[in-house]
């Protein structure tokens, strides 16, 4: 088992007022694994993350972290959203600088970026605003900001929702990369399918709202030997797929009532 931190679920249930959103969720996030949360929309995703992130105190049940944190660690859990949340009037390096710069000497923080604009691809943009980068050049800056504090655990909400198709297949071959490289515990956020596929170690589908286990799905192989078109692959997006549509038309039925 790799050395790192391991994050437990322990029967966590969630309420907003009296509408019930997770119901007795027990999982494990693994040191230096991936694991990936699937379900329909509505069905508790991004609440069960903000509650392993300890962004939100569950209702019911607890979150426990052990292991490992890195020495240099300057956050032990840290998030990237699909929101690119980068400062218009700071350069590349000064939003990645953002996160450290109350933290290390000035020294440190200039070594500290240099680093993961290195492993980010983005050393030859460090003096660019934001505005001048495409959409999927922001999202690496914000993947580069999060990796600058060294993350025992990196949480993702639906980072690559917001780009184009050809720009999000380009980014999860270079997201599986920096995860085997960096070998953080990620807890990852998708509505997509073939995200799930080619970056879970772990893949957790979810019911319908109140969110519940419906199934874990184990994928041992290596990271970087998935590829987009593989058979194995697709076979399993589409098993996914099986467990999780009457779910999804059932959650789509009701938000269109919602809204009459």
């Amino acid at each position: 088992m790799t050395d790192g931190l391991r994050l437990t679920v322990d029967g966590v249930g969630h309420r907003y007022g009296g509408l019930q959103v997770l119901h007795g969720i027990s999982l494990t996030a693994e040191p230096g694994e991936v694991m990936v949360l699937v379900g329909p929309s509505g069905c508790g995703k991004s609440t069960l993350l903000g509650i392993m992130g300890g962004m939100l105190a569950p209702s019911e049940g607890a979150v426990r972290c052990a292991g490992d944190v890195p020495p240099d660690c300057l956050n032990a859990l840290t998030y990237v959203f699909q929101d690119f949340s980068l400062l218009p009037w700071r350069t590349v390096a000064g939003n990645v600088a953002l996160v450290l710069e109350d933290r290390l000497s000035r020294t440190a923080c200039a070594a500290r970026v240099a680093e993961v604009l290195a492993l980010t691809g983005l050393t030859d943009f460090a003096t660019a605003w934001p505005r001048q980068l495409s959409g999927g050049m922001r999202q690496r800056v914000g993947i580069a900001r999060a990796l600058a504090v060294r993350p025992a655990c990196l949480l993702l909400d639906e980072p690559l929702s917001a780009l184009d198709a050809q720009t999000r297949d380009l980014l999860l071959e270079e997201f599986a990369s920096l995860i085997t490289a960096a070998g953080t515990t990620t807890v990852y956020v998708t509505h997509n399918l073939a995200e799930a596929v080619r970056l879970g170690h772990q893949i957790v589908v979810l019911s319908r709202r109140p969110g519940q286990v419906r199934d874990v799905v184990r994928v041992d192989r290596p990271l970087a030997e998935r590829r987009a078109a593989d058979p194995d692959l697709m076979a399993l997006e589409q098993r996914l797929w099986r467990m999780i549509r009457d779910d999804a038309a059932v959650a789509e039925r009701e938000r269109i009532d919602a809204s009459d």
